[in-house]
């Protein structure tokens, strides 16, 4: 594998996992108010989705397909987790299963790659096809692999899914030493905040929770780094307002509403170049002025699951 790094959200990005795209949404999703992140607000069906609708799962995975060329034309490395075997889905029961979105079930700062803790029941075993990647390539090469603790087994009618700790990639941005956590009550939480600002302080980091909007579910939802001083940002999605390390830096701002769409979850492939929706063609057009060169793949299937470019994606190594 060679060196695991990943320096920032927008150092040129040399290696990285792209997810595969198999889901199975619970029932008891439809009536789950922690929904409310998803782009209609609501589930729009549950099962796995190759037999709900076999038309919009092939539609997804030549997202998925397009979006993979413009990475190797750039010259990515992809890596691809394992499909989830009949075991793993016929373990997950009526608690659904994912295999969806790579950013969330594991995550890279500096030399560390962490396996995240994930809140949603039907996304705990999310990580497990990773593994392969993780014997491949990770246990060889620099570094350190470690992972959360499990989270705590919650009562079946605690809506708050129990005190974790949930640490999910999607919140978590890095900028040199400086690591940020988002937390909307969806997703990562204080105590997984709190574990990882444990385990990188001896390593020089600073970990710097940030509070969400209810309805953004993670961090990379509101806010996109896009080159040094530069990034896309939903303002009205920080209560306590935007973290005061990016203050002053130059900005394309998005509506709520648009964040709510994935605007902010593009995807620098260096800090020159930047990949996102048709959809978002005034985000284009602002970064375009400002000297980066813009990619467009239609993610309009994986933005309706609640996840874009990032989101798919989480590099082994961005560097220099």
């Amino acid at each position: 594998m060679g060196e695991i790094r990943v320096e920032s959200e927008f150092a040129p990005l040399r290696t990285v996992v792209l997810a595969r795209s198999e889901v199975c949404i619970p029932a008891s999703a439809r009536e789950d108010p922690d929904m409310r992140f998803l782009p209609h607000g609501t589930v729009e069906f549950t099962g796995d989705l190759r037999e709900a609708d076999p038309r919009r799962q092939a539609a997804w995975e030549a997202e998925r397909e397009a979006f993979a060329a413009v990475l190797r034309r750039h010259g990515v490395r992809i890596l691809r987790p394992r499909p989830l075997t009949r075991a793993e889905k016929s373990a997950a029961g009526n608690r659904g299963y994912a295999n969806f979105f790579a950013r969330d079930p594991f995550f890279t700062v500096g030399e560390h790659v962490i396996e995240g803790s994930m809140r949603f029941r039907h996304r705990r075993g999310e990580v497990l096809p990773m593994r392969e990647v993780f014997r491949e390539h990770v246990y060889p090469a620099n570094g350190s692999y470690v992972a959360v603790p499990a989270p705590e087994v919650a009562a079946p009618d605690d809506p708050s899914l129990g005190p974790g700790p949930f640490l999910e990639g999607g919140d978590v941005l890095v900028l040199g030493r400086h690591v940020f956590v988002g937390a909307s009550g969806l997703a990562s939480n204080t105590l997984g905040a709190d574990w990882l600002r444990k385990y990188l302080a001896p390593h020089g980091c600073t970990v710097e929770q940030v509070r969400l909007h209810e309805t953004i579910l993670h961090l990379d939802c509101a806010l996109g780094l896009v080159r040094d001083g530069l990034m896309v940002v939903c303002e009205e999605a920080f209560p306590d307002g935007v973290p005061e390390v990016l203050h002053g830096w130059d900005r394309v701002d998005v509506s709520l509403a648009d964040a709510g769409r994935l605007a902010t979850n593009g995807l620098p492939l260096g800090p020159d170049v930047y990949v996102t929706d048709p959809e978002f063609g005034r985000i284009g057009e602002q970064l375009e002025r400002r000297g980066v060169t813009v990619e467009y793949v239609d993610f309009s299937v994986s933005r309706s699951l609640g996840g874009a470019f990032r989101c798919s994606t989480q590099p082994l190594r961005r560097t220099a």
